[in-house]
């Protein structure tokens, strides 16, 4: 292997950050190799990725997918692993220099604690992990001398209007939304919409479970407290705004009332090698904006009572503890529910909302902690469904 090459983990290689992520290295093979790739339940899409990128490492959390992955990959050099422990494991590997993690939901919490106490290059698509256990990240990417660099488009955003300022000048953070494919639906009309029209994102292409999130707005409520983490302001200083074009990425405001937005066309692969690269830029061949063309941005107030789930995110915000934690677990088996035509699509912000009012509160939790509450949301939300129906 090249020394010249940056060694990168992908961890959730096959959903839609991976899958891009793999463009965005495969552009550039003189600078990046791909060490270890990681897949949930998408194994024979894990399987082509192995034999096209000559990783190190791969891994698929579903373990009785195991011989069949191994199989496939028999005639190649690559170890193969099985299982959520191997996964996390993989987040640590020395020669790793950076690593993405892509995973959906809770389930990136443990590996980006492992990548933390390695002192690796985090590159953070998973919102959820700092939802749940900001504080705790915090903490240990100090004391381990980690850095995490934001994927998310907003996130990265904030990241490079930030880049050669002081913190203490900042007034206020202004996250962008586009709204989701219900920006203009009446709350009457809310309440029959489908999952296949919740999953016609107008400007990302996603994945289902974070599609959902932009339909419903919770993923903005989890932008919000990821940005609290990620750039140490207070929730009354993230401001969100819905700007439907999804060109201004995101806006810094600061004490002397100056403004900075970072712009661009909707595409994850600036953000991403952006993370890869930092604190380079480097020439690519992605879309630019035509301002001939994209001459109108328009912004304007979230409506939270159509939206409830933004308001539900900054309530568990403000209360902190595990009540972050109880948001996303509750939430992750909600939409779930909805995806399988179990709940309607106002009923996941109904039942999140009992949920916070129902689950035990610990206002200092441990790892431990979060784990066991994570379980106890997900079994207390499963049963309200359950009676629902």
């Amino acid at each position: 292997m090249s020394d010249n090459k940056k060694q990168i983990a992908i961890l959730g290689s096959t959903g839609s950050i991976g899958t891009q992520a793999l463009r965005v290295i495969a552009d550039y093979p003189e600078r990046f190799g791909v060490y270890a790739l990681t897949a949930n339940n998408n194994v024979e899409l894990l399987i082509e990725q192995a034999r096209k990128f000559q990783p190190e490492a791969v891994a698929i959390a579903n373990e009785n997918l195991y011989f069949r992955l191994k199989e496939a990959l028999v005639d190649l050099p690559i170890k193969v692993f099985a299982g959520d422990e191997a996964i996390a494991q993989l987040a640590e590997m020395q020669t790793i220099d950076i690593v993405l993690i892509a995973l959906v939901g809770y389930a990136g919490l443990k590996p980006t604690i492992n990548a933390v106490k390695a002192g690796k290059r985090i590159a953070l698509a998973n919102k959820e992990t700092l939802v749940v256990a900001g504080e705790l990240i915090g903490e240990l990417t100090v004391k381990h001398h980690a850095s995490i660099l934001p994927v998310d488009s907003e996130h990265s955003a904030i990241f490079q209007c930030l880049n050669g300022e002081g913190g203490s000048e900042v007034e206020k953070i202004i996250l962008t939304a586009s709204g989701g494919p219900f920006r203009t639906k009446t709350l009457k009309e809310l309440e029959t919409v489908t999952v296949a029209e919740a999953l016609k994102h107008p400007n990302w292409e996603m994945g289902a479970k974070i599609t959902i999130d932009s339909a419903t707005m919770m993923n903005k409520g989890f932008e919000v407290m990821e940005a609290k983490w990620l750039f140490g302001v207070s929730a009354a200083q993230i401001e969100v705004v819905v700007h439907p074009q999804s060109i201004v990425h995101s806006m810094v405001q600061f004490v002397d009332g100056a403004v900075k937005a970072q712009m661009g066309v909707p595409d994850m692969r600036l953000p991403i090698l952006y993370a890869f690269t930092y604190p380079e830029r480097i020439p690519t061949n992605f879309p630019r904006i035509d301002f001939e063309v994209c001459n109108t941005l328009t912004f304007e107030k979230p409506d939270l009572e159509r939206f409830h789930n933004l308001s539900l995110a900054y309530f568990a915000l403000d209360r902190g503890g595990n009540m972050p934690c109880i948001l996303n677990a509750a939430n992750e088996v909600v939409v779930e529910a909805f995806l399988n035509n179990r709940l309607k699509f106002l009923q996941m912000s109904t039942v999140i909302e009992t949920v916070l009012s129902k689950a035990f509160f610990i206002s200092h939790p441990s790892y431990e902690d979060f784990v066991q509450t994570d379980a106890m949301t997900r079994q207390l939300t499963k049963d309200l469904i359950a009676f629902k129906n």
